[in-house]
């Protein structure tokens, strides 16, 4: 493992002396294309030997093997000439004609990135460093899937690029509970990086993946939709290390297709996603929903938009935010729609703190199936490990903390973190969803009369203060 850390920590000081990159962003960019490339080659490789038909769609002379793999090759402005000017141009326009999946890949990934290093002898440096890695020995890339991760982690401080990354605790409780299985369709219409995607393909391949039929067949049923290139590569890549030879990922807006025209062939089993929130929508994009579900937040629509992509029977595990779980007009008739076309049987409610520093938004985890409506909903309120304040980067939430969560599931009863509502509570109440613990005791101090006094007098004195200053501010001369 240090090794392999040690590799991407030197990586990423020899990229910081480079004039081109500015931020983490960019260098994340930078280092996704390199290891996508390099990964991409391994592949190729391994599938020449399994097949000697095959046929890489990456031209000779920019696989990796030809001018990144011999540690003497091509240097400075050579290199980085080739890189801007050769590789680059090519691979943005690979034949879109072909029907090879993999060459329409690389044309999608190479259109949305960029070369951002100007100093072709600092490329050298870092190509050699990562040909110290082997994607092909099953030990590298275990150990680099973690180190993956951490690399995705970053994106949560990069300026704000961390939409795309959802904490792997939350990734793998949601799997764990919607349970995904063989032959079943798994799709997240916001797949970012592809955390919820790869979650899914560990939960099904540990408990039923035995022999080559089953992971073609496992391979065949992930999907991924995502709008932003820099995450769209990166979940390319982190399910091309996931054994998926070809990623079914779309580069695309989920929103952009018209609602009604989502019918029985597109629909799946399951679902399991972060969609964006806090954030409109592109423009026109809400006129391919149905007038009475016409907004401008993105996590609303979302949900609707899950909700048409499900099977009956089907089920799906969410992040919403607390904003989606009340309000009226639109906000209230989409809440009725999942209320009234799928058994919401669970709302686990989440501390402000879990996507600390991206966001301080309240989050839930919605576990819901489509085909009966709600007679009851189930809450649990997840509470911070004993003495800490929130989470932080430096303290993540982690898996461990689901445990009593994972043994109320299958044996529910009510107690001072879990509660349940019945449909026609929530109906009385305008379909709100964000329904606060009812054995939790307010926990506000009993302050004495005279302390009240005092705020008072403190707060009647701030305002003669305001007034003042409006006053002489609104003075004419």
């Amino acid at each position: 493992m240090g090794n392999i850390g040690g590799i991407i920590k030197t990586i990423r000081n020899l990229m910081r002396g480079d004039r081109g990159i500015n931020g983490d962003a960019q260098r994340i960019e930078q280092l996704g294309w390199l290891l996508f490339l390099k990964i991409f080659d391994d592949k190729d490789i391994e599938m020449e030997m399994l097949d000697e038909n095959y046929q890489s769609p990456i031209p000779i002379e920019f696989q990796w093997r030809s001018w990144a793999a011999d540690d003497e090759g091509i240097t400075g402005d050579e290199l980085y000439n080739f890189i801007d000017y050769k590789m680059f141009p090519a691979l943005k326009n690979l034949p879109s004609a072909s029907t090879d999946q993999r060459a329409f890949l690389i044309k999608e990934v190479f259109e949305g990135n960029n070369n951002y290093m100007k100093s072709g002898t600092i490329i050298r440096q870092v190509v050699n460093k990562l040909n110290e890695i082997d994607f092909n020995s099953s030990d590298d890339r275990h150990v680099f899937g973690d180190i993956y991760e951490g690399i995705l982690k970053e994106l949560q401080s990069a300026g704000d690029s961390g939409e795309f990354y959802t904490p792997r605790a939350i990734t793998g409780f949601i799997a764990e509970m919607v349970n995904p299985k063989l032959g079943e369709q798994i799709l997240d219409p916001a797949c970012g990086t592809g955390g919820f995607l790869t979650e899914a393909i560990e939960h099904i391949r540990k408990n039923e993946v035995t022999n080559i039929s089953h992971r073609k067949t496992l391979q065949h049923s992930i999907k991924g939709i995502e709008l932003k290139p820099l995450p769209y590569m990166l979940a390319i890549t982190n399910l091309i290390l996931h054994d998926v030879e070809i990623p079914n990922i779309y580069y695309d807006d989920a929103l952009s297709r018209e609602l009604t025209s989502i019918t029985q062939k597109d629909r799946v089993d399951c679902i399991l996603a972060n969609p964006p929130f806090g954030g409109n929508v592109t423009d026109g994009m809400e006129t391919n929903f149905p007038m009475n579900f016409r907004t401008r937040e993105s996590a609303d629509l979302f949900l609707i938009l899950m909700i048409q992509y499900l099977k009956t029977g089907g089920r799906a595990g969410i992040v919403l935010p607390d904003g989606s779980l009340t309000g009226d007009g639109v906000k209230q008739r989409i809440r009725r729609k999942l209320l009234d076309d799928c058994n919401l049987h669970t709302i686990i409610r989440l501390p402000n703190s879990v996507f600390q520093p991206y966001a301080s938004v309240a989050t839930n985890l919605l576990f819901f199936e489509k085909g009966n409506p709600t007679k009851e909903v189930w809450y649990y309120e997840h509470k911070l490990p004993e003495g800490q304040k929130s989470y932080s980067k430096t303290k993540p939430i982690r898996i461990e903390e689901f445990d009593p969560i994972r043994k109320w599931w299958t044996n529910r009863e009510e107690n001072e973190l879990s509660w349940k509502v019945d449909i026609k509570t929530i109906q009385k109440n305008g379909y709100n969803l964000d329904i606060k613990n009812p054995h939790k005791v307010e926990e506000e101090e009993i302050r004495s009369s005279s302390e009240l006094l005092d705020m008072l007098h403190t707060s009647f004195a701030k305002s003669d203060e305001l007034l003042a200053k409006l006053k002489s501010e609104l003075s004419i001369d």
